[in-house]
């Protein structure tokens, strides 16, 4: 408080010295008076007023003067110290104003009008330094919020900072988790197409080396008719000159005796011309075997031309069966099991260690193999074993712990003991095909032990009933051509990784199998039932279901109720059985909306059934009755029909309606009407705008029009691949090049050879 009362002082001081000094240089008029301008305007105060009419700030300033006594107003003493010390000290000057206009007339002020001055100084500047400490310390306070506020972001960033690296290295370790999962399906899918690839190719194999043998029977059996015919004929020629030479012998004889026995001659001459009339029987005779050895030799050529053609595959590029000849055929099952690596005999000890030294120099290479009591005639390699067509009547006592694959087929096992997988308790797949296991030979606690099976082989042996306590690791079980008599609940009790499940050539029927029976098979995707004794489609199939194959039973109908809880059902075979269109419920699959496969050859079906599934995409009804296609009953499928096989059926040229095709027009694919009677093209197949193919061989018809194939007025680009139409009563040369014009190949065309009139 002191140091601006110091200031104020000095500042008074100055102020009240310098007018002094001023005045004294002023001009005086006679009087000694000071002469001061009039210029400004005064109130009637004596105050200066500005031009805006504001009070302007008075200036003061000491002048010479008497002694004026100060009396210090209560508590202000303070702040009139700074005048007692000028009273003090110029105790002869006067304080009077100092006018803006050196021209104006000024009254000194009088004491206590400089008193107020001081005090109104003062208090201004009290109020001054409280504002200043109210600012300093608002300064502080607002400076002690930011710093707070500063904190409290920095630990919010922080806070944000470290949740951010936590989600980053959440993410990190997520995107390492399925970076890993999709390593491990790629590889998967890998194994999984390699499988593929070499069962297809094994497959391919098997069916060349199959074509490969019916063609070397078929040259056969053409060269042993050839030489039987050849044989027959040099037979029948010799009896002929045989025949000749005793006749001849036998005239000369006659006119020999002719002379002796005029008599005779007219019976001999009878008789003569009898046996005359009996050579020229016995030359028509000859004509006839001749004619019907060449008729015989022609059925056989068309027999063998019949199963070639039914043999071959082509055109039906699209259907998911196989398309079987009328007899029914056993499919053979691919050999999953890898060629094992042959190897020379070796000694019959139980336990035995094989050595193979490799000397390069001084460097030797030892490789052993355990074969662990594995018997004479087996291989090893790897980790596969391979005891096939090894003469075996009992289970070898094996001890080979790393072994995973075990094939015994084609031996004369009867039994397998409760300890028989002690030693190679790390099995995955056994095969088991052909031997003589029964089910009372069959220890319970045989194939407990085995944590890691998933594929277990039991085709052509002798089991009545699905072996008990199974690993519940198990995806794949074939139990093929055996004697099964029924499965009951518990049969495939915590089986519920099974995925394929195959029991054809049985003896099942609808009444030994219960209908619970599969309801622990909630993995289930494919099931063979063929070959057994089914008058209806089995109850209480499960719900996963994605295949099913129902070929050469006694179905005679398809229930309402029979495929309600199969809704991921996408094929069924069901041909060879004795259905019929009228025995077809019409809810029985219509609503499914993902069976797109249905097989129905060889039953006793009159007409296309009706009531089809919306879905479906591929329809086999080769080898029926069917005389009539239904208009629009192709009508409600969506997204419509792609495959339509209909061959070996009874079609004629009133079989089929403009509207037969309605619905298949725009989605068709493949249509195969060969072997039939038709005597016409069918109306409707110009307007099919996707197909392929086509197949109207083997049928009656006499003419080609231009429309009936290909449409004149479309004009986009064809899709028509190729067409046969050989075997029926077709004329090539009355045929139009315009009839074949969406055909993208002339060469896909197939007119020859054909029936004559």
């Amino acid at each position: 408080m002191r140091w601006w009362l110091v200031v104020a002082s000095l500042w008074l001081l100055v102020a009240l010295t310098i007018p002094d000094a001023e005045a004294r240089n002023r001009p005086r008029n006679q009087n000694g008076e000071i002469l001061r301008g009039r210029r400004r305007r005064k109130d009637g105060q004596g105050f200066g007023r500005a031009r805006a009419g504001r009070t302007r700030p008075l200036k003061i300033r000491l002048v010479p003067g008497p002694s004026i006594p100060v009396v210090p107003v209560e508590g202000n003493a303070l702040l009139l110290q700074p005048y007692k010390n000028i009273q003090e000290q110029h105790a002869t000057y006067n304080v009077i104003p100092v006018p803006n206009d050196p021209s104006d007339v000024v009254t000194p002020l009088t004491q206590e009008e400089i008193q107020k001055i001081l005090w109104r100084e003062a208090e201004q500047h009290r109020e001054e330094e409280e504002r200043v400490k109210k600012k300093e310390e608002a300064r502080r306070k607002r400076r002690k919020q930011r710093k707070e506020q500063e904190e409290k972001q920095r630990k919010i960033a922080e806070e944000m900072r470290k949740q951010e690296e936590e989600a980053l290295r959440l993410q990190e370790e997520k995107e390492l988790e399925e970076w890993s999962r999709q390593v491990d399906e790629e590889q998967k899918r890998r194994q999984e197409e390699e499988e593929d690839r070499r069962q297809k190719e094994e497959a391919e194999r098997e069916a060349r080396e199959r074509e490969r043998k019916l063609e070397e029977e078929r040259k056969k059996q053409e060269e042993m008719l050839r030489e039987e015919l050849l044989d027959l004929v040099e037979k029948e020629k010799e009896r002929h000159e045989e025949e000749n030479e005793r006749r001849e012998e036998e005239n000369e004889r006659h006119e020999e005796e002719i002379e002796r026995r005029e008599e005779e001659n007219e019976r001999r001459e009878e008789e003569i011309e009898r046996r005359e009339e009996e050579n020229e029987r016995r030359e028509e005779e000859n004509e006839r075997h001749e004619e019907e050895n060449e008729r015989r030799e022609e059925e056989n050529e068309r027999r063998e031309e019949e199963k070639e053609e039914q043999e071959e595959e082509v055109w039906l590029r699209g259907d998911v069966f196989q398309m079987l000849p009328k007899e029914p055929e056993e499919p053979e099952e691919p050999d999953l099991l890898p060629a094992p690596i042959p190897r020379p005999p070796v000694a019959t000890e139980e336990e035995q260690v094989e050595t193979e030294e490799m000397e390069e120099g001084e460097d030797r290479e030892i490789i052993a193999v355990n074969r662990g009591g594995l018997p004479p005639g087996c291989d090893i390699s790897d980790v596969t074993a391979t005891c096939e067509n090894a003469k075996l009547t009992h289970f070898p006592p094996l001890a080979i712990p790393e072994l995973k694959s075990l094939s015994l087929e084609g031996n004369s096992i009867s039994s397998i003991p409760a300890d028989a997988f002690n030693g190679i308790p790390n099995l995955e797949w056994i095969n088991l095909k052909k031997n003589k296991l029964t089910s009372a030979g069959i220890d319970a606690k045989a194939f407990k032990g085995l944590k890691k099976l998933t594929r277990l082989y039991l085709d052509g042996n002798l089991l009545d009933v699905v072996p008990s306590d199974l690993p519940p690791t198990l995806q794949e079980l074939k139990i093929n051509e055996n004697r099964l008599r029924g499965i009951d609940e518990n049969s495939f009790q915590d089986l519920s990784s099974l995925v394929i499940l195959e029991l054809e050539g049985n003896l099942l029927s609808e009444g030994n199998v219960d209908p619970l029976a599969f309801a622990p098979l909630i993995q289930l995707s494919y099931l063979r039932l063929g070959r057994n004794h089914f008058r209806t489609v089995p109850q209480g199939l499960p719900k996963s279901l994605l295949e099913l194959y129902l070929e050469n039973n006694l179905i005679e109908e398809i229930s309402e109720t029979v495929f309600n809880q199969t809704s991921n059902l996408n094929i069924v075979s069901l041909r060879h059985n004795k259905l019929e269109e009228t025995r077809i419920a019409p809810l029985a699959w219509i609503n499914h909306r993902n069976l797109e496969s249905i097989d129905l050859s060889y039953n006793k079906l009159y007409m296309v059934p009706s009531y089809l599934p919306r879905s479906l995409v591929h329809l086999v009804l080769l080898g029926n009755n069917i005389e009539r296609i239904p208009g629009y009953v192709f009508a409600h499928m969506q997204p419509g029909l792609e495959y339509l096989y209909l061959s070996y059926n009874k079609l004629d040229g009133e079989g089929t309606e403009p509207e037969s095709f309605f619905g298949a027009y725009h989605s068709l694919v493949e249509l195969c009407l060969d072997h039939n009677q038709l005597v016409v093209v069918p109306s409707g197949i110009n307007e099919m705008t996707n197909l392929h193919f086509l197949r109207l061989d083997n049928n009656m018809i006499r003419s080609i029009p231009d429309e009936a194939i290909c449409d004149p007025n479309h004009s986009g680009d064809s899709t028509l691949v190729a067409v046969r139409l050989e075997n029926n009563y077709i004329d090539p040369q009355k045929i139009s090049p315009m009839a074949f014009s969406c055909v993208r190949s002339a060469s896909s065309v197939v007119l020859k050879p054909q029936k004559t009139k």
